[in-house]
């Protein structure tokens, strides 16, 4: 039997799901399938009203532009009610609160996708989980911090491009720390040692 770690592994289809989100100040109903057709960066975080949280939100708000002109959408989930979030957005940052925001936050109260993306915690709320996935719905990159450190949107940026170039260019790969404009190389004995003997 296929367990819930194994069908969540890097290279395997992500789990659909239906929900609640708020953008906008309004509520409306969201799948993942709807989003097909663009890379996705999906994160999980604890909970609305907490401290690390919203650090990483507004980041990622305030890069939503950089994402969106290489084809990605962002969607942020959490086991709280469309409500709480709601409430949340309604806040001023200035007061811990979130501001209006680029991409949606999806209500998970039931904790079906938390469960289903296997980043449910002990105590029942979210860990730090991020998913990249591609236009195919292809998870090409994943990563779950505990709870009391927050992710880098720009390294979860740069990831993004590398996926993209060797999707593009399927006969390269990036070596650490890659961006664009770097060298790649050819993943072959011969080959890769021009590379090599670059550095």
């Amino acid at each position: 039997m296929v367990s819930e770690m194994d069908y969540l592994r890097v290279g395997k289809k992500a789990p659909n799901f239906k929900a609640t989100a708020v953008y906008d100040q309004e509520f409306f109903p969201v799948q993942l399938e709807d989003y097909i057709g663009k890379y996705i960066i999906l994160f999980f975080y604890p909970l609305d009203f907490t401290f690390v949280c919203p650090t990483e939100i507004t980041a990622f708000s305030d890069q939503y532009e950089r994402f969106k002109e290489i084809g990605a959408e962002i969607l942020g989930v959490s086991v709280d009610s469309e409500y709480a979030h709601l409430a949340w957005l309604q806040t001023s940052r200035e007061s811990g609160g979130l501001g209006d925001l680029a991409y949606p936050l999806i209500s998970d109260l039931k904790k079906e996708i938390s469960t289903a993306y296997n980043v449910l915690s002990d105590d029942g709320v979210a860990l730090r989980g991020l998913f990249i996935l591609d236009k195919e719905g292809i998870i090409q990159h994943l990563l779950i911090n505990n709870l009391s450190f927050g992710r880098s949107v720009d390294e979860t940026f740069r990831t993004l491009q590398a996926i993209q170039h060797v999707q593009s260019f399927p006969d390269e790969v990036c070596p650490a720390d890659w961006k664009p404009g770097d060298a790649t190389m050819v993943p072959d004995p011969i080959k890769s040692k021009e590379y090599f003997s670059s550095i």
